[in-house]
């Protein structure tokens, strides 16, 4: 035992000084109850076994003699070692650090890798010929403190490695790193000093130590914030692999060039170097491996993901349109239908889109249970859906047939059922003009959708060649229809509507003709619904409206006594302020309103029946008259009939050239019509007559206008001018009673009669009735202005 130096005694104080530090730590181990609580147990445990060993080893030095600190100092070094490797680990495990455990392996032998270079360049300093510590030293090999040495190479070599890696923010994770180095560096400092009595190493550990401890503790409180994790292999620099190695060869050069020679420690530690180099590649190549698995795994997931609706779990568009080309590259027979929901919108819009999606899953569980094995279903988007089938086209078409019927069956959702209808289109892959590609594959099935809906839906069609002739026809109609107005290709024709029974001409329907310059005479039945869907009917009607106004304010000027009725389509009667639009043509060619008819198709009964009513009153309200075309076609109810503010009812062709019936009667619906408008207050019309006999059965039912190709077809205007003229009219006219209103004096040709309980309306006297007187003479049906006029006899 010997008098304790001023140094030695500096240093024990210096570190009791650690033992506050260790506390902090295990109480803030003992405080954390997250992820950081184990690590921060580790490094307050390994804070203390080193702050234990360096104690025991400096009284040793104080109290134990030369003899026993020998023999101390190996057991001292291994303690040394084992804290800073306890201190170690728990930096590795520290939030941030490393996201898993394989990280945290790779980190510790990237700083192995950086330590074994370390030693070697340490190895060189202090070894012959270099011998940077002296002989002395060189000759002692260090042998007390090798082991805590080289773990202060890997303390050093990791804290390297955390400075580039850590996950982001890692100022924490770096300081409690460059601690743990400190403390490593202290516990081989304070091990050789101990072994070998050098003071001045002895205080440099014992000052180091505490130290390093308290970065430590305060830098836990950072690393245990949030960080952001970022495990992409490909985001990981490895550019400092290099600097070792360079390190290395530039030492050996170095030693060999001053005369030295390469030891089996300096092989010993470039074997190590090699097989932690080694080991890192594996794990390397092992990180490549699984972040390759992973990226095979995504790609799979998001290909599923794009070739597959998420709505149904059916293949989308994609995905179909992949299965046909690999069928057309396999040279399979196969079979496309293509189906869409008739009237699924309206489920959306009363019934909200979550029915709506209900039925859509509905729709493709019954196309999955009624499928044959390896047949796909997909859906297309919205309500449209789509089945591959391995089958020929006969066979699809019976399977269509099938589906057909089951998803026209009810589909119950949320207590309620919803009703739908399917339209199919059928087309095959192989025809009589070759194989088919899947891109124009689904066109004839789409194709042949669109037919199976424009004719009626709920039904299976299956695509023809004329399809796309009927398609390009349309096409081109629509193309050209575009310029027909600024080209003067369209013109009015006009037919003659007559008196009965005196068949003088008392006004005329504007018909519409076009006439193209390669393509000929284009009948309306074709380019009119054309117009319809191109929302060019407008535009069309427009123009219509003027030239009709035009010419018959033309003929009222020269004294013909006519009025003139132009078809209206419901979507111009459906168009903003087209009330308007009308009284300005009107005011325009200073038209009396009561001379221009406006003919809606019995069609038009079959929309809102509310919003209809409307716009028909809108209309009356400009003084033009309002005809119902078409009647008879089935659309409009007697009840709708009794509602609407029309004052001419124009008898379907189909009911006058009806064949004689059962009771002996030809035309028989004819008289019941006449008798239903009469009674209702209407003026009728009969279109479509074509035979003296077709005449007759109109005459006897009371009709009083005609209209038909007996009478003349639709030509122009000067040729219906030349008819018009010998029956010129007084330029003066009686000005017209409203509807009404009879002309005052006039004699009643109508009486109230009961229809039910609380219920009146308007008989008409008819001619078959004894109430009926018969005129004078033959009344000038083209003078009248109103319905009520042309309704008097």
């Amino acid at each position: 035992m010997h008098s304790p130096s001023g140094v030695e005694l500096a240093g024990l104080a210096s570190l009791v000084i650690a033992v506050p530090a260790v506390a902090l730590l295990a109480d803030s181990g003992r405080k954390h109850t997250s992820a950081a609580r184990r690590a921060h147990l580790l490094l307050a445990a390994g804070g203390a076994l080193v702050t234990a060993a360096a104690l025991a080893g400096l009284l040793s030095v104080l109290v134990a003699s030369r003899h026993d600190r020998d023999l101390l100092a190996p057991a001292l070094a291994a303690a040394m070692a084992l804290g800073t490797l306890t201190l170690l680990v728990g930096t590795l495990v520290l939030p941030g650090a490393a996201e898993n455990r394989g990280a945290a392996v790779r980190h510790l032998l990237d700083g192995m890798i950086i330590a074994a270079a370390l030693w070697f360049v340490g190895w060189v300093l202090v070894s012959e010929p270099t011998c940077l510590l002296g002989d002395e030293a060189a000759d002692a090999g260090f042998s007390s403190f090798l082991l805590p040495v080289a773990v202060a190479a890997v303390a050093i070599g990791l804290a390297v490695v955390l400075a580039l890696h850590a996950h982001r923010p890692r100022r924490g994770t770096v300081r409690v790193a460059v601690g743990t180095s400190l403390v490593a560096v202290a516990g081989a400092a304070l091990s050789g000093g101990i072994g070998d009595r050098w003071l001045a190493v002895l205080l440099a550990g014992a000052l180091l130590l505490p130290a390093g401890l308290i970065v430590i503790a305060r830098a836990v409180r950072v690393a245990n914030r949030p960080v952001r994790v970022e495990g992409d292999v490909v985001r990981r620099g490895t550019g400092y692999a290099f600097v070792p190695m360079i390190g290395m060869i530039a030492a050996a050069a170095y030693h060999l060039s001053a005369g030295g020679t390469i030891t089996v420690a300096g092989l010993a530690v470039t074997g190590v170097e090699g097989i932690l180099l080694v080991g890192r590649q594996y794990l390397a190549l092992a990180d490549v491996r699984r972040y390759t698995l992973q990226l095979r795994e995504r790609e799979a997931h998001f290909r599923e993901l794009a070739h597959t609706d998420p709505l149904t779990g059916l293949a989308n568009r994609r995905g179909l349109l992949q299965a046909l080309r690999d069928a057309y590259a396999q040279e399979l027979p196969h079979t496309l239908v293509t189906l869409d929901m008739d009237g699924f919108k309206n489920v959306n819009d009363v019934r909200g889109h979550d029915v709506g999606d209900a039925v859509l899953a509905e729709v493709a569980g019954r196309l999955r249970r009624n499928l044959l094995d390896g047949d796909l279903a997909a859906r297309l988007g919205g309500d449209e859906f789509a089945v591959l089938m391995w089958a020929s086209p006969d066979e699809a078409v019976l399977a269509a047939s099938r589906l057909l019927a089951v998803l026209n069956e009810p589909y119950d959702v949320d207590d309620t059922s919803v009703f739908l209808s399917a339209s199919l289109g059928v087309a095959a892959a192989v025809d009589d003009t070759g194989r088919r590609p899947a891109d124009e594959l689904m066109r004839n099935a789409d194709l042949a959708l669109r037919y199976a809906k424009q004719r009626g839906k709920n039904r299976v069609e299956r695509y023809q060649v004329r399809y796309d002739e009927l398609l390009r026809r349309h096409s081109t109609l629509e193309h050209e229809l575009r310029h027909a107005i600024e080209r003067d290709e369209l013109r009015l024709v006009f037919q003659p509507v007559v008196a009965l029974p005196s068949m003088r001409p008392v006004g005329a329907e504007a018909l519409l003709r076009w006439h193209h310059p390669t393509l000929g005479n284009v009948r309306p039945d074709e380019f009119i619904p054309v117009a319809e869907e191109s929302a060019l009917i407008n535009r069309l009607g427009a123009w219509v409206l003027r030239q009709a106004c035009r010419q018959l304010a033309s003929w009222l000027a020269a004294g013909h006594d006519v009025w003139v009725s132009v078809n209206l389509s419901p979507k111009e009667l459906h168009a903003a302020d087209y009330a308007g639009q009308v009284a300005d043509v009107l005011a325009e060619w200073d038209v009396p309103s009561q001379r221009l008819v406006l003919e809606v198709t019995e069609h038009a009964v079959a929309t809102d029946m509310d919003e209809l009513v409307r716009r028909l009153a809108e209309l009356r309200g400009t003084g033009v008259r309002i005809a119902l075309d078409d009647f008879g076609a089935g659309y409009s109810s007697l009840g709708q009939l009794r509602d609407l503010p029309v004052d001419i009812l124009k008898i379907d062709h189909a009911l006058v050239a009806e064949p004689e019936s059962r009771t002996g009667m030809a035309a028989p619906l004819v008289d019941v019509v006449v008798r239903l408008g009469h009674r209702l207050g209407l003026e009728v019309l009969a279109e479509g007559i074509g035979t003296p006999a077709q005449r007759a059965v109109v005459e006897e039912a009371g009709c009083r206008l005609g209209q038909g190709s007996l009478f003349g077809w639709g030509v122009p205007a000067e040729h219906l001018e030349a008819q018009l003229r010998p029956l010129r009219a007084p330029v003066t006219r009686p000005v017209p009673a409203p509807r009404s209103a009879p002309p005052a004096g006039a004699t009643a040709r109508s009486q109230v009669v009961h229809l039910g309980p609380g219920m009146r309306q308007l008989r008409a006297v008819l001619p078959a009735e004894q109430e009926f007187e018969p005129p004078a003479g033959d009344q000038h049906v083209g003078s009248v202005d109103s319905s009520r006029e042309m309704g008097q006899a």
